[in-house]
């Protein structure tokens, strides 16, 4: 049986089914609405079991300092913890918004219909994520397989062949572990000879392309864990620790250093050099350096080492 999904209505209850109300207004839209007074309990919002709130909608109007504490009684309860929320305001309140709030966007009354439900629509597509032959969407990254194209809340990324297949796999298995191994065999093919260490380098460049909106977790020993980036925060950017640790690899490239994976020690460092052949066969021109960049950043050779110590000697 389909779960009936409906827009969830909070605000003053006497308020709440007035003309010009949200709720009258997405009702006339032929949108299903339930309502809800600020100080009710939200689990009276849920009739069954199969309902699902698509958005909620918090009618602050003339009192915005309401609108947080609303809010926070409403991810208390565990079915709305991860809906998107609106908070509606009168235009004499607009500056008194906290950004730090938790809603992912806000309304002006008297409501414009039209608006008020794209801006519904807008926070439900943001919030969603599926997975279908030919798109896949995971927090704000969507891919279009059939386009062969990743997009960023809306703005496109540029991702060569391997990292556009490296990161379609990962989605399709996310919440699982996925080792290095593993990822060789089903993105470069059985046949493919280099080591863990091509794995590693085209994590990098996906984190470093993607930002906080791909929460790629390193597992020490085991591989790779895509988090779903709705956990923990209750926002699109993924967990407090994904972010912390995106932070952290963000931090070392703007040093010039490359973000090291807890395990990438283990691998042969001679592995990079085949790492860098298959991209160049693979994704054309443009991407054939880069490959090269990352093997000189990722650590000196043999010969580099020996000649600084060699020319300390002879100083001294």
């Amino acid at each position: 049986m389909a779960r009936r999904s409906f827009i969830a209505i909070v605000g003053h209850g006497p308020d709440l089914e007035r003309e010009e109300g949200a709720a009258s207004v997405l009702r006339s839209l032929g949108a299903d609405v339930r309502t809800l007074d600020l100080w009710d309990d939200p689990p009276r919002l849920f009739h069954d079991d199969e309902s699902k709130a698509r958005a909620i909608v918090v009618e602050a109007l003339d009192r915005p300092d309401l609108a947080a504490a609303a809010l926070r009684a409403l991810r208390r309860e565990p079915r709305l913890e991860e809906v998107g929320a609106l908070v509606a305001v009168s235009v004499a309140q607009i500056a008194r918004i906290e950004p730090s709030s938790g809603f992912d966007d806000f309304l002006l009354v008297p409501y414009v219909p039209a608006e008020l439900y794209a801006r519904v629509r807008l926070v439900e597509w943001r919030r969603s994520e599926f997975a279908t032959e030919e798109r896949v969407k995971v927090g704000a990254i969507v891919i279009d397989r059939a386009a062969h194209d990743v997009s960023v809340g809306g703005m496109h990324v540029p991702l060569t062949a391997k990292e556009f297949a490296l990161l379609s796999y990962v989605c399709e298995r996310r919440g699982k572990v996925v080792s290095r191994t593993e990822l060789l065999r089903r993105v470069w093919g059985s046949q493919y000879e280099g080591g863990a260490r091509t794995v590693d380098i085209h994590v990098r460049r996906l984190r470093a392309k993607l930002g906080a909106a791909l929460p790629l977790v390193t597992l020490r020993g085991a591989g790779y864990r895509l988090e779903s980036p709705l956990s923990g925060s209750g926002g699109p950017e993924g967990s407090d620790a994904s972010r912390a640790q995106q932070r952290g690899g963000a931090g070392a490239e703007a040093h010039g250093e490359e973000p090291r994976d807890e395990d990438e020690g283990d691998e042969d460092e001679d592995d990079e050099g085949d790492e860098g052949d298959e991209d160049e066969g693979e994704d054309g021109e443009g991407e054939a350096e880069e490959p090269a960049q990352g093997e000189r950043r990722s650590g000196p050779s043999a010969h580099d080492v020996a000649t600084p110590g060699r020319e300390r000697r002879i100083t001294r």
